[in-house]
């Protein structure tokens, strides 16, 4: 069910859930038309980028794309590619949860939905694909919206705040929605969690290479490995990298090595993906700013060169498919 209410400049505000779901009972403030077409193509993300855990996010060129049109009525929804075989396919899918919530934000509904979603971002390896489905249904909604002549759509800064709610973090989704890099932020007023991002402008020289193994992992699991509480030289150590990444990915490509290094996440989850471990000393041990992607098992070295062939040969025999991908742009949204 729809939460519509109205804030002081009387445009409708839309309740959720944690995650992200629409809440409440209140009618929607209109329908848009059967008849109407958009396209979005969404990058996959890393996040943490070494140090910095739930914080630091990059873009990287492996898209989804979901095609909607509304129609009179019901659900229907086609999938292709990465995870066809294990996503529902009727409302509870998350690109249609995440296009719903995005119509409802702007007090809209649709009459009836037909998706089809064409995957490339493989699932459950550390390259956001959860927060790449839910930007992929906001920024539907905001082509919707557009080409019902009901306005621009959906902000950059709404896309992110949106998006992340479905996270619970923004590093991932904003990531998708700005594309470069982005350094993110929680602000929390009275239970609510507020997220921003700010887009960096990645150094042209900066290449990426991501090991992508066969096997999965799972974020909510590898979360639960972290501890409560770390020692003050480690959190001194990461807020160092952390800021130092900052420079080597706007500026000064030669610090990458140093501003990958982490003491917070990556030794309590190697355990869990010893591969994706020993692939990262490996590589580091080798000159390559490595560090585990998100939640792993996938592992991205950011470098002015690309990975050698000797590299990708060692990366091969531990299991892991070796990918060179560009620093993408943002969410890109047509209509028609």
């Amino acid at each position: 069910m729809l939460s519509v209410s109205a804030d002081g400049a009387g445009r409708p505000v839309v309740g959720s859930d944690a995650d992200g779901d629409v809440t409440g009972s209140a009618s929607v403030a209109g329908t848009v038309p059967a008849g109407l077409s958009t396209r979005v193509r969404v990058p996959a993300s890393s996040a943490n980028l070494g140090p910095g855990f739930d914080c630091l996010g990059m873009a990287l060129g492996i898209y989804d794309e979901v095609i909607v049109e509304t129609v009179p009525t019901g659900v229907t929804l086609e999938v292709e590619g990465e995870g066809a075989g294990d996503v529902p396919r009727d409302e509870s899918h998350l690109v249609v949860r995440a296009l719903n919530r995005g119509l409802a934000h702007a007090g809209l509904r649709a009459p009836g939905l037909k998706l089809r979603c064409v995957n490339q971002i493989p699932h459950s390896r550390g390259l956001g694909s959860s927060a790449a489905a839910a930007v992929s249904g906001l920024a539907a909604a905001s082509g919707l919206i557009s080409a019902a002549g009901l306005g621009p759509g959906l902000s950059h800064d709404e896309l992110v705040q949106l998006s992340s709610e479905f996270e619970g973090h923004p590093d991932n989704a904003a990531a998708s929605v700005l594309g470069s890099a982005v350094v993110t932020w929680t602000e929390s007023a009275d239970g609510v969690a507020s997220f921003h991002a700010h887009r960096l402008t990645v150094h042209p020289d900066i290449c990426a290479t991501v090991f992508i193994p066969d096997t999965e992992s799972s974020t909510s699991f590898t979360r639960g490995l972290l501890p409560e509480s770390v020692p003050r030289a480690d959190a001194v150590f990461n807020l160092s990298r952390s800021a130092l990444a900052v420079v080597a990915l706007t500026a000064d490509p030669r610090n990458l090595m140093a501003a990958s290094q982490d003491r917070l996440h990556q030794p309590y989850r190697a355990s869990a993906m010893a591969p994706t471990s020993d692939l990262v000393t490996a590589l580091r041990a080798r000159g390559h700013a490595a560090t585990v992607s998100g939640a792993g098992p996938t592992v991205l070295v950011l470098g002015s060169a690309p990975v050698p062939a000797d590299i990708r040969q060692l990366a091969q025999g531990l299991g892991f498919d070796a990918r060179s991908v560009a620093v993408a742009g943002g969410v890109e949204i047509s209509v028609g």
